[in-house]
């Protein structure tokens, strides 16, 4: 925990504290944030408040009094739920507004981590709860140098095996005479295989996935083929690619893209319409994001994909745009700052410097769906797309 860096954002932020609250681990963000054990053993709910100046302050049960020794600041315990009460009240003494894991009317429910009852205590002894969303975006999503450098292996390495599928596509499809085991064969799920040999070679980790997929499966944005339900990929096709790695290192960030393509013909007068339109979007929200860092000006994650959305809504197929435009991307591979939506949820988080997130519209009709993902990565004063980007369907 770096007491210093988050006493000045709330002095910046004009909060009296931020009130941290843990029982059986229901709050990942607070055991990151404060640097604790996130395999402790927590059977009883604990408090934690850092005011904007001054010494934090502890309140834990007597059974588990230790758990958070590692932090500074006087403890206080308590057993019963009298107890519990009165510690509280004296926890946040002459505090009046302060930040908690609380989305108002849950719209940011990635950072709702407190249950409604401890608000509704809290607000009965005169104390206003606010949201912490941008105080744990500071905290949790600013990556340092050596994540960015991570972040940027994972791109070269994803971006070499991405070029390289297409043309394994090619291969196994259309085997030269006399080519050494080379059935003819391929299906979504064997080119899964194949991509995951790839990212095992290059030293990178996942969670599921990859994602393939064909004709109609294209549309099912989460779609996952499986040795017992594959399609098979046939001359004629459109063929999706949805892939993501970090290098295997404890604080690593995920590289994220999607890229399509058709099979041994050119593209329909429908899949390149589809295919311009959700490369305008995209490129509508990367400017967007672009424009608001050249001019250090403010930008949300609901303003990007509003810049997104628009362009499909233009074009007619606003409804066939079923999900966010974009995510964070940390560590994790949905990481917990500034999401692109204003559909799922109306994010009015700050997109802030030296944080990485993609950019990824999509449309899903019945017959096939289109999706150009992206990432970026900002810095005081710009912002930038940082592995390669498709400008076009590839041909096989």
């Amino acid at each position: 925990m770096n007491l210093d860096s988050i006493q000045t954002a709330l002095r910046e932020s004009a909060l009296d504290g931020w009130l941290f609250y843990d029982h059986h681990h229901r709050d990942p963000l607070a055991m990151r944030i404060l640097g604790l054990d996130p395999n402790a053993h927590i059977t009883r709910r604990w408090y934690y408040f850092v005011p904007a100046s001054g010494e934090p302050r502890k309140l834990v049960h007597r059974i588990e009094q230790a758990r958070l020794d590692a932090l500074p600041g006087a403890k206080t315990q308590y057993s019963s739920w009298q107890e519990l009460h009165a510690g509280l009240e004296k926890l946040l003494q002459n505090q009046k507004k302060i930040a908690m894991q609380y989305s108002p009317n849950n719209d940011i429910m990635y950072v709702a981590m407190v249950d409604a009852g401890t608000v509704e205590f809290l607000r009965s002894r005169g104390k206003e709860i606010v949201t912490s969303a941008d105080l744990v975006s500071q905290f949790e999503a600013v990556l340092t140098a050596e994540q960015i450098a991570s972040h940027q292996a994972a791109q070269r390495a994803i971006d070499v095996i991405v070029a390289e599928a297409w043309q394994e596509i090619a291969r196994r499809l259309r085997p030269s005479s006399g080519g050494a085991g080379r059935t003819g064969g391929l299906s979504e799920y064997d080119l899964v295989l194949w991509l995951r040999e790839a990212m095992h070679r290059e030293g990178l980790v996942w969670e599921n996935g990859p994602d393939v997929s064909v004709n109609a499966n294209t549309s099912d944005q989460h779609y996952e083929p499986t040795a017992e339900r594959a399609a098979p990929i046939r001359d004629g096709d459109f063929v999706l690619i949805d892939i993501w790695g970090r290098l295997d290192t404890p604080t690593a960030v995920f590289y994220d893209i999607t890229w399509t393509g058709v099979v041994g013909r050119e593209p329909s007068q429908k899949e390149q319409l589809l295919f311009d339109t959700v490369r305008g979007a995209r490129d509508a929200a990367i400017s967007a994001v672009e424009s608001a860092f050249a001019q250090n000006r403010p930008i949300r994650g609901f303003e990007a994909d509003d810049a997104a959305r628009s362009v499909i809504r233009d074009a007619g197929f606003g409804e066939y745009f079923v999900h966010r435009t974009g995510h964070n991307i940390a560590h994790e591979i949905h990481g917990s700052g500034a999401h692109l939506d204003n559909l799922e949820t109306h994010d009015v988080r700050r997109i802030l410097p030296h944080t990485c997130f993609s950019v990824e519209p999509g449309i899903y009709l019945p017959e096939f769906g289109v999706r150009s993902e992206i990432n970026m990565l900002t810095a005081p004063g710009k912002a930038w797309v940082t592995g390669r980007i498709q400008q076009e369907l590839v041909r096989i």
